[in-house]
């Protein structure tokens, strides 16, 4: 199987429950919701957390959540830091510490056919997404040695 020539594998699934996000959740180990700091994402999380459970129970029994990464983050809005506050309250350490803040450098990387990192690798979601990188490797690492201890 492909999994075992790799550490990781990251499935990028369109925000719909179509047969392709199914079929990726099927075959995944864990999850990790992105989800914007607004008032409609938050409104909507309770109903993918539920899917994404029914498809953990009738399909994989395996399937986690890894955790919820806040994308298009803006400090600035009181509706950012409202919405990271019930975030925090009700997934906890499920909510990892890496933000991915709105910026025109990711926005404008697929038009130009481009991952971010090749496109603007010193712009602030291109670093952003690097440190998430670095955030997933050290959970990884930090459960694997609670799971030894």
């Amino acid at each position: 199987p492909v999994r075992e020539n790799y550490d990781y594998i990251l499935i990028d699934c369109p925000p719909s429950l179509s047969m392709l996000t199914i079929n990726a959740l099927t075959a995944a180990d864990g999850v990790i919701i992105p989800m914007q700091c607004e008032y409609y994402a938050l409104e909507g999380l309770s109903d993918l957390v539920n899917s994404i459970q029914r498809i953990g129970q009738a399909l994989n029994p395996s399937l986690k959540i890894e955790g919820l990464l806040r994308t298009m983050y803006d400090p600035r809005s009181s509706l950012t830091n409202d919405v990271t506050e019930q975030l925090k309250a009700h997934f906890g350490e499920k909510l990892y510490d890496t933000v991915i803040p709105r910026n025109v450098r990711l926005a404008e990387a697929p038009s130009h056919g481009m991952p971010a990192l090749v496109y603007d690798k010193q712009s602030k979601g291109a670093l952003a997404y690097l440190a998430l990188a670095g955030e997933l490797s050290r959970r990884q690492r930090r459960a694997a040695r609670s799971a030894t201890a």
